[in-house]
């Protein structure tokens, strides 16, 4: 079974940066949607970015020109660079993964997830 191990979480203060990592194992997926989602307290989980194996990628509105979504070259590897973090960024940051191209931005569609990964962004 496919295996996601989300990295790179912390806090930092608004203004700063961090880069999340997805380390994918335990599946040979021709192709993919890898994606992003974040849950803050009492809020839906929400998708935020996503990349599929044909290295198109979606952001939300929210994290436009300020977060970045990325696969390394053997692709088992997806990275969100999160700059310019405001206070309303904070929460716990989800990848997830399906076997197919499409990127549903609900999480239900997405079969496999990480444990999570907390970003706290102070004012």
């Amino acid at each position: 079974d496919a295996q996601l191990v989300e990295s790179g979480g912390g806090s930092v203060q608004a203004g700063g940066s961090l880069r999340l990592s997805c380390a994918a194992s335990g599946y040979t997926f021709n192709t993919y949607c890898m994606a992003w989602f974040r849950q803050a307290p009492g809020k839906e989980r929400a998708r935020i970015a996503a990349i599929n194996s044909d290295l198109t990628t979606i952001s939300a509105d929210s994290v436009k020109g300020r977060f970045t979504i990325s696969l390394d070259n053997a692709k088992t590897t997806m990275y969100l660079q999160m700059n310019s973090l405001t206070p309303e960024d904070t929460a716990m940051y989800y990848c997830a993964a399906r076997s197919e191209s499409t990127c549903y931005r609900t999480a239900n569609f997405y079969p496999y997830w990480g444990q999570g990964t907390q970003v706290t962004v102070s004012s």
